[in-house]
């Protein structure tokens, strides 16, 4: 009987211990890149109730706790939601390619503690996932956060449609948090985000509801996410951004939670490593063929001329075989800038499966037979001439001529088209890989002047691979 008693007792103290830890936060800590992006230090988020507490985050430097610089955060408090906050703490004077150890205190008492990836230097090598379309709250989208996990990159890149289907902060709640920040890598999901930061672009299920009073908690990108603030601005209305609609309050409340974030963090720029990352807003509300908008690119990727590498992310691809949304090809206008200013790989989701382009050059059609200047359509058709390198098969000769084009848009939501997969006939010619049998993500391995690509599915295979060498 007394060994039964105690026996109770120290259940008891375990799970008071687990239930007071899971009731400290509404989303426990999670890392990304930070408004800086800078290469020695990585942002801290996390959501809690709106009460009065004292927060403090520290790291471990040279086996002591060091204090973090100050806590800031945003009251989310809008219509039909009940009200809380996003906390934001910087982990600075991070060693690349060191892991830290860091630890989240509430009134002085840790309350959570995990490690973190540094972000790598322009010397060390590193790896990363790409998977776009992911937050579905599908048995598949838990299985490739298990296998992201498996992996262990150094980061992931989200090419849109970061949840379903509305990018509401509710979704996120459901269909995002507890799959990629899990406390065990099970069936449930991965805890990914608590250890290495996600670097996303917006898709149209993230950013095309903007009115308030029909859904007051869209937008949720605005203040769940912490990227680089050194993108293009202009007003609501403009070439760049739709007016946000419904009432003056809700507006303001979006407004309040969002902070600076809003509008420029879906366009940014970011160094990791020897890559310089260009990624834009590919949504159709975006006029791409306004020349101010045009010479932010043109001049990011002229100041990005020390790096050895140079990738561009957005989300509606502008080279896609799949018949969905095969005619969304605006995007393709940008191809010009994109060779002018050496990108190597493009990366896009949006259609629900895996594509890889011959490496190819693009010219637009902007002018017809008669001379006169095409208007470009924005989510139609765009025609022009490509011109492709059949020679580069990425094993005997890596060296491509023209930029990749990857779709990578299988991340777990349900997939498109899988029936095209074995009937090359229905590919543009412009498509050399095209798989949709099964949800995949692409992993690369970088190593200084190589670039290593694998798209793996969910049981870990490899489905498709390539190299590039500089």
């Amino acid at each position: 009987m007394k060994c039964l008693s105690i026996l109770l007792i120290c259940l008891s103290s375990f799970f008071s211990k687990n239930i007071f830890s899971q009731s400290v936060f509404i989303t426990k800590p999670y890392l990304q890149i930070g408004h800086e992006g800078s290469p020695n230090k990585l942002a801290l988020l996390w959501h809690t109730a709106d009460t009065a507490s004292e927060w403090g985050v520290e790291i471990k430097l040279n086996n002591r706790w060091v204090r973090s610089t100050k806590i800031y955060f945003n009251r989310v408090f809008i219509k039909n939601y009940q009200p809380f906050v996003v906390y934001h703490a910087t982990l600075q004077n991070l060693q690349n390619g060191k892991e830290v150890s860091y630890r989240v205190l509430k009134n002085k008492v840790t309350v959570f503690e995990s490690f973190a990836h540094s972000p790598k230097s322009k010397s060390q090598n590193y790896k990363f996932v790409v998977a776009g379309d992911i937050g579905a709250l599908t048995k598949n989208q838990k299985k490739l956060a298990n296998v992201m996990f498996d992996l262990n990159p150094d980061f992931v890149a989200v090419p849109g449609d970061i949840v379903y289907g509305h990018g509401l902060a509710n979704e996120y709640t459901t269909k995002f948090w507890p799959i990629y920040n899990a406390d065990n890598n099970d069936s449930t999901g991965a805890p990914l985000l608590r250890t290495i930061p996600f670097m996303a672009s917006v898709g149209n299920h993230d950013a095309n509801d903007r009115d308030m009073d029909k859904t007051p908690d869209a937008l949720a990108y605005y203040y769940f996410w912490e990227q680089p603030l050194n993108g293009p601005y202009d007003k609501e209305g403009s070439a760049l951004l739709p007016i946000l609609k419904g009432s003056e309050s809700n507006r303001n409340a979006f407004y309040e939670a969002a902070k600076n974030a809003y509008p420029k963090m879906t366009n940014f720029s970011y160094d990791y490593g020897n890559a310089h990352w260009t990624v834009i807003d590919a949504d159709s509300y975006v006029n791409w063929s306004n020349k101010e908008l045009q010479n932010w690119i043109i001049q990011d990727l002229k100041k990005s001329s020390k790096a050895m590498w140079r990738f561009v992310m957005f989300h509606q691809p502008g080279f896609n075989s799949s018949k969905a949304h095969f005619e969304e090809q605006h995007m393709r206008l940008l191809s010009p800038i994109f060779e002018a200013g050496k990108v190597d790989v493009v990366f896009n989701g949006h259609v629900h499966n895996y594509q890889r382009s011959f490496p190819l050059t693009f010219i637009p059609d902007t002018m017809d037979e008669s001379g006169a200047r095409v208007k470009i359509k924005i989510d139609g058709k765009l025609n022009g001439k490509w011109t492709l390198d059949k020679s580069f098969d990425g094993i005997n000769n890596k060296k491509p001529k023209g930029i990749i084009y990857i779709v990578t848009g299988a991340g777990g939501q349900r997939l498109y088209n899988y029936e095209q997969t074995n009937l090359p006939n229905s590919w543009q010619p412009f498509t050399d890989k095209f798989f949709s049998t099964d949800n995949t993500i692409s992993f690369i391995e970088m190593e200084k002047n190589k670039f290593q690509f694998k798209q793996i599915n969910t049981n870990g295979e490899t489905v498709d691979s390539f190299t590039i060498e500089k």
